[in-house]
């Protein structure tokens, strides 16, 4: 069975034909890939052809595609339990885990995504504050809630309108919108807005609209204006949590957050969110505080064990270094022959094992109004020659892509042959 066909059916049962709009090909064109399987850094198509996977599934394989420690776990859980529904050791395995290694998580919720994570971090902000509005940036995702699935209106914190039909003005007329690295607007929103903050809401390291890596001038004043106005700074760190680094970027910034939200890898490949904090915040949730969230599946066996046994080998093997190294190597190979070949002058975005391509700017960006015009056009050409050849990455220009240990040396010395022959073949 084909792709194309497979799709066409899809079309008839799924709105798009898809179960999450980052996986249709509705930014680059054509029809998505159907995968039937996955190892290492390697996906296989439903026709058997393969491809070198940089999507990885948007981020949380850190350790490629059903690395073999993982699957021995997962294949240990799957004979053991599947829910419960009840108390189980292996949540209390994980959460001990990362309370005994970050020091700004004292305790930490489980649930089942990172939607779910920030909803409930933003519930604890409003009770503990006792506040209501809530502070984002252009740029940020922080999932598909109604609160904060918005972008600004006129002015630079007016009033939001959302980026969702079927979202009410009623529940985003609390959210505030500012763009990314402008501090004086910042200091001007706090000095009209701040007493009514309860939570300041951001991407330590925006990876949702590009990669926009910020100043760590800009964030220390977020955290310094969070703390004089009694607002909490809530760190949506789904991306970037155990993918920069152990302790995420909240380490490598030297910032401590009031609440922080984990997803991706923290499950190890399974559908794992979590928010968590300090004690004194964490407490409001039920049933020893009043702050409401449950879920059936939370804490399920096979993402805790699967998680357990991620962050676990993170720590151990503490491929961060080696990954960076090999995101460089990859990324400046691959603009090396986009700029040979093509009438775009590209140059590459890293940070850690992320990585995202764009034009050439005189600046680095840092805002979504900064990236130049055409750039979804002119990625959407480099995706399918790239595609063609073998390479999968996320089929947007303003995904970025991901780095695992499956890519070693030989895997990336084989993409960039691959890219070359591509691209030399006008």
């Amino acid at each position: 069975m084909k792709s194309t066909e497979l799709f066409e059916r899809s079309l008839k049962v799924a709105p798009g034909g898809v179960h999450s709009p980052v996986r249709s090909f509705t930014s680059v064109g054509g029809s998505p890939i159907f995968f039937q399987s996955a190892l290492g850094a390697r996906l296989t198509d439903v026709e058997g052809k393969e491809y070198i996977d940089y999507c990885q599934s948007f981020g949380p394989l850190l350790f490629g595609h059903r690395n073999e420690e993982i699957a021995n776990i997962v294949r240990e859980t799957v004979e053991t339990a599947w829910t419960f529904g009840a108390c189980e050791p292996y949540s209390l395995e994980l959460a001990e885990f990362i309370t005994a290694n970050i020091p700004w998580v004292e305790k930490i919720r489980f649930v089942n995504s990172g939607t779910e994570a920030v909803m409930s971090a933003l519930r604890i902000a409003r009770a503990a504050t006792g506040r209501k509005t809530i502070l984002k940036f252009d740029g940020c995702y922080h999932g598909h809630l109604d609160s904060l699935l918005v972008k600004a209106g006129s002015g630079l914190a007016g009033t939001s309108s959302s980026d969702s039909a079927g979202i009410d003005q009623e529940m985003i007329q609390n959210t505030l919108v500012l763009p990314l690295d402008d501090e004086e607007a910042l200091e001007n929103l706090f000095h009209k807005e701040g007493k009514n903050i309860c939570a300041v809401a951001i991407e330590p390291l925006p990876a949702n609209y590009g990669l926009l890596v910020q100043r760590v001038e800009f964030l220390k004043k977020i955290a310094n204006l969070t703390k004089e106005y009694g607002a909490l700074l809530l760190f949506d760190e789904v991306i970037s949590g155990f993918r920069v680094g152990f302790q995420g970027m909240a380490k490598v910034l030297g910032i401590e957050p009031d609440l922080v939200c984990y997803g991706k890898i923290i499950g190890g490949g399974f559908p794992v969110g979590a928010y968590a904090g300090k004690g004194i915040y964490m407490d409001l949730v039920a049933p020893q505080g009043k702050v409401y969230q449950a879920g059936t599946l939370s804490a399920n066996p096979l993402g805790m064990r699967a998680g357990l046994t991620t962050l676990k080998k993170a720590l151990r093997e503490n491929p961060y270094e080696t990954l960076e190294k090999s995101c460089q190597t990859l990324t400046q190979s691959l603009v090396s022959i986009f700029n040979q070949e093509t009438s775009i002058e590209w140059e590459e975005v890293c940070f850690g094992s992320l990585f995202w391509f764009k034009q050439k700017t005189v600046e680095p960006i840092r805002r979504v109004s900064a990236i130049p015009n055409g750039h979804k056009e002119n990625f959407a050409k480099m995706f399918h020659k790239l595609l063609n050849a073998g390479i999968y990455l996320a089929p947007s220009g303003y995904e970025v892509g991901f780095l695992s240990t499956a890519h070693t040396n030989v895997v990336i010395e084989e993409t960039i042959e691959k890219a070359k022959a591509a691209f030399e073949n006008k």
